[in-house]
């Protein structure tokens, strides 16, 4: 809202010395926020005088057009001879009167005017339009063109209001009563402590049965209509300068004195108006809700197809505006200007003041993308009782301006209501602020926003028609306290009580991912929504329970309605796209949750929001919403270790996504079991298992390995790449909760290297599982350092498997004879379970 300080003191009888700036500090410490003061005018130096045009030469010869005028500017110039001046306007003739700045004059911007040779002429000045005097868009960018009875010689830029400060003030969504001048000077007149001069307070005639007819079928809509009838305007009648550059202040662009008027009055007062041309308007005016697939070309020229949501003004034809955003084009005014294609100018208007829901105005702007100045301040709230002095004031105007006459006739249809009251104990203010304000501080604040207040202890408020936003005691507390000022609010910091530290589950997932971290992955959160043709590009059966999903009622993307299940979607995702930027080493994990709907669908409970809900309540809640474990998931592609002096590298592979779940494992405490299995977008044969016991039960609580090459193509990623992923919460449950550092021994180790021949099915886990029990506990370590097959040397399917067992005792030197019985007892174990022999 642009708030032009001269047109401010209209209302307010500010201090002689109080410049934009001096009010826009009072306005902030109220609470407004003032963004910045404009000086006009501030680097604008005379002489800027009114001339008469005598005479124009058309020059020739150039490849514009050019004109060489006479201009009579009186005694300005020092002679009283004309003026010489070359100027390339056309929208000016002899005889008409201008704005002329001669040399020795600065205008906005630093330019200085000086007499020049130019188009083989000497001009001494120039010939001024809106622009080149920074008064904004008056619509013609063209010459200024003064009224015939404006006086040649007269300082131009006291008759242009050239000079003012403007202060731009951003309006929060709940003051729409300071999108006004009335408003912006009541919030000065407090911060002043100064009488306010309210434009509102007119005497209005009462409503009477000559109006202009009137019918609103939609009284929850449009609550107050107000119709007032101007005939006879003078269709030569032109918007005076003062109105001109007033609507140029606040940044308006003048059009017609009819319109100009109700723009005026609507800045002045906060209350949009609409003037129709009473000869185009059939019959009975009424307010009703728009039939589905109605139309109707607005102002602007677009036709609009309607909603049955939407609030129109209609006549006996149909619709004829948009109620609260803009008029119709089938009763718009016409100017002067128009008469050339045959349209008479306008002379009997009907002037409309009325009050629309703010939340029906805001539906329908935004359905049709369609924002005005009438629908910004019925979205965030008109002062209802300020229909009939808009009215009248725009009526007066009209009457002052064109030559009118008001009819005697008055409508005012209104849906009764009631003030809103609002009860607030005295201290209520006190202790939000923290402050001791005191109940005749309270009383006094309330009132002087123009609250009516009742009682001593318990102040029953009555708040202003002008101020909607005032709902409830937590309002109005804070506006004892903006006027009295923020900034006298003491400074106190908190005292947060002493904290607990992270939980076990937290602290966990740090360690999880830090350890990933540690070993080369990059974490890469993601959104958990996904869609459900996901899973098929994931190859799971239809019956898989990732499958079942919870659908959003609204979605961020209607392409990923679903919240996700998995966690490789959006890693894949990420890996995909950064491949396609030329990262094509990568390793990336997650830590996240994951979303699965229980068996029985319930219905959360509506919660009370006046008390803390009861622990049945927030039980019942949970129980309505999925299940969530947090899972953890990797994913691989390119070189694992990368070819430099030190070596060729090697790519990624189905080991590493292993080696990722049982790095998570550690952490958690858990012994994970990894043997052969076959999942989903896994490729088979190079897909491992991960298990954990749990009471004797083991579960499989995640995959790890190579994806199916048809799951690459399906997703566009890169050839082999793995992944792994497991269910998080499943590990903390079986783990010991504590990560046991190792315990170093003194004593030398043993090393004993054994060679198993094996079937070729036999996976190696469990060759090695049953070498582990064997050794017992003085077995340290145990590594698969060799596979080799050689049907010549091992038979038909056969396979040798070359373990090394690291044997060490914490309280002395192993024999020779301890370490190979040790070693012994794990081949015999293992040729027992699993039909192992040692080689050779």
């Amino acid at each position: 809202m642009r708030v032009p300080l001269s047109w401010l003191r209209e209302y307010v009888d500010l201090p002689a010395t109080e410049t934009g700036r001096d009010v826009q500090a009072k306005l902030i410490s109220a609470g407004l926020e003032v963004e910045t003061v404009e000086q006009l005018g501030a680097d604008l130096k005379g002489p800027l005088v009114v001339g008469q045009v005598l005479t124009i030469e058309e020059l020739e010869g150039f490849k514009k057009p050019i004109r060489f005028c006479t201009v009579d500017v009186g005694q300005a110039n020092g002679t009283g001879e004309p003026q010489e001046i070359v100027c390339g306007a056309r929208n000016f003739a002899v005889g008409d009167k201008v704005v002329v700045v001669l040399p020795g004059a600065t205008l906005p911007g630093g330019f200085s005017i000086a007499a020049r040779k130019t188009y083989g002429k000497t001009s001494h000045g120039m010939i001024c339009s809106t622009d080149e005097l920074g008064m904004g868009d008056d619509g013609t960018h063209g010459i200024i063109v003064l009224p015939p009875e404006t006086e040649v010689g007269q300082d131009a830029v006291e008759l242009l209001q050239l000079v003012d400060e403007v202060l731009d003030i951003a309006v929060t969504a709940n003051r729409g009563d300071c999108l006004s001048i009335r408003g912006v000077a009541r919030e000065t007149a407090i911060a002043y402590g100064l009488p306010l001069r309210d434009p509102a307070l007119l005497d209005v005639p009462a409503p009477n049965a000559f109006g202009y007819p009137v019918q609103v079928a939609e009284p929850v809509g449009c609550d107050r209509f107000t119709a007032r009838t101007v005939t006879g305007l003078s269709p030569e009648a032109r918007s005076p300068i003062w109105l001109r550059r007033r609507l140029q202040k606040v940044g308006m662009r003048p059009i017609s004195l009819a319109v100009d008027v109700t723009n005026y009055v609507m800045m002045e007062l906060g209350q949009p108006l609409h003037a129709y041309d009473r000869n185009l308007v059939q019959g009975t005016i009424g307010v009703r809700r728009a039939e589905e697939g109605e139309k109707l070309v607005t102002l602007d020229g677009t036709e609009r197809t309607l909603h049955s949501e939407d609030l129109v003004i209609t006549d006996e034809r149909g619709p004829i505006g948009l109620a609260g955003v803009m008029g119709g084009a089938n009763t718009e005014i016409a100017d002067h200007d128009d008469t050339g294609n045959g349209v008479d100018a306008s002379t009997d208007v009907v002037i409309e003041a009325a009050h629309f829901d703010a939340v029906s105005i805001a539906r329908t702007a935004r359905r049709h993308k369609l924002s005005s100045e009438a629908s910004r301040r019925f979205e965030r709230g008109v002062d209802p009782r300020a229909a009939a002095a808009a009215a009248q004031r725009t009526v007066d105007l009209l009457v002052l301006l064109a030559g009118g006459t008001a009819d005697a006739g008055v409508t005012e249809v209104v849906a009764p209501t009631a003030p809103r009251t609002v009860t607030i104990p005295a201290d209520h203010p006190d202790r939000v602020a923290g402050v001791d304000y005191g109940r005749a501080t309270v009383v006094r604040r309330l009132q002087e926003i123009g609250c009516d207040v009742q009682g001593q202890d318990e102040l029953l408020v009555t708040v202003p028609s002008w101020r909607p936003d005032l709902t409830e005691a937590n309002d109005l507390a804070e506006e004892v306290i903006r006027l009295e000022g923020y900034e006298n609010l003491p400074s106190t910091l908190p005292k947060p009580p002493s904290g607990r530290g992270l939980t076990h589950r937290q602290r966990l997932h740090r360690r999880v991912g830090r350890a990933l971290a540690g070993a080369g992955y990059v974490e890469a959160p993601n959104y958990p929504f996904v869609g459900e043709q996901v899973f098929d590009q994931l190859g799971l059966e239809s019956g898989d329970p990732a499958r079942r999903v919870v659908k959003l009622v609204n979605p961020l993307n209607d392409e990923e309605p679903a919240l996700r299940t998995t966690l490789l979607p959006g890693l894949l995702g990420a890996l995909r796209r950064n491949d396609g930027r030329g990262s094509h080493d990568l390793a990336l994990f997650e830590t996240g949750l994951v979303f699965q709907p229980r068996e029985e669908q319930r219905a959360g409970v509506h919660l009370s929001v006046d008390r803390r809900p009861t622990d049945e309540e927030i039980a019942s809640l949970n129980g309505a919403l999925p299940e969530q474990p947090r899972h953890v998931a990797v994913v691989l592609a390119g070189a694992r270790e990368r070819a430099g002096w030190w070596g060729k590298g090697r790519p990624a592979d189905w080991a590493d996504a292993i080696q990722a779940g049982r790095v998570v494992a550690a952490e958690t405490g858990a012994d994970l079991i990894v043997r052969k299995g076959q999942y989903g977008p896994w490729h088979p044969g190079r897909c491992a298992e991960l298990v954990v016991a749990d009471g004797g039960t083991e579960r499989v609580v995640g995959h790890a390995g190579e994806l199916h090459p048809r799951v690459l193509k399906a997703l566009g990623l890169p050839e082999r790449t793995c992944a792994m992923e497991l269910d998080l919460d499943a590990l903390e449950a079986v783990g010991d909760g504590v990560v046991q550092a190792p315990s170093i021994s003194t004593f030398p180790v043993a090393t004993q290297d054994v060679a198993l021949v094996v079937d070729r099915p036999v996976p190696a886990a469990e060759v090695e599982a049953a070498l582990r029990e064997g050794a017992g506990e003085l077995l340290e370590s145990i590594r698969l350092f060799d596979v080799y097959e050689n049907a010549e040397q091992l038979g038909e399917g056969r396979k040798s498997l070359a373990y090394a067992l690291r044997f060490r005792a914490g309280d002395r030197t192993l024999t020779v004879d301890e370490a190979s019985a040790a070693r012994d007892a794990a081949v015999a174990l293992a040729g027992e379970r699993t039909g192992a022999v040692l080689r050779g």
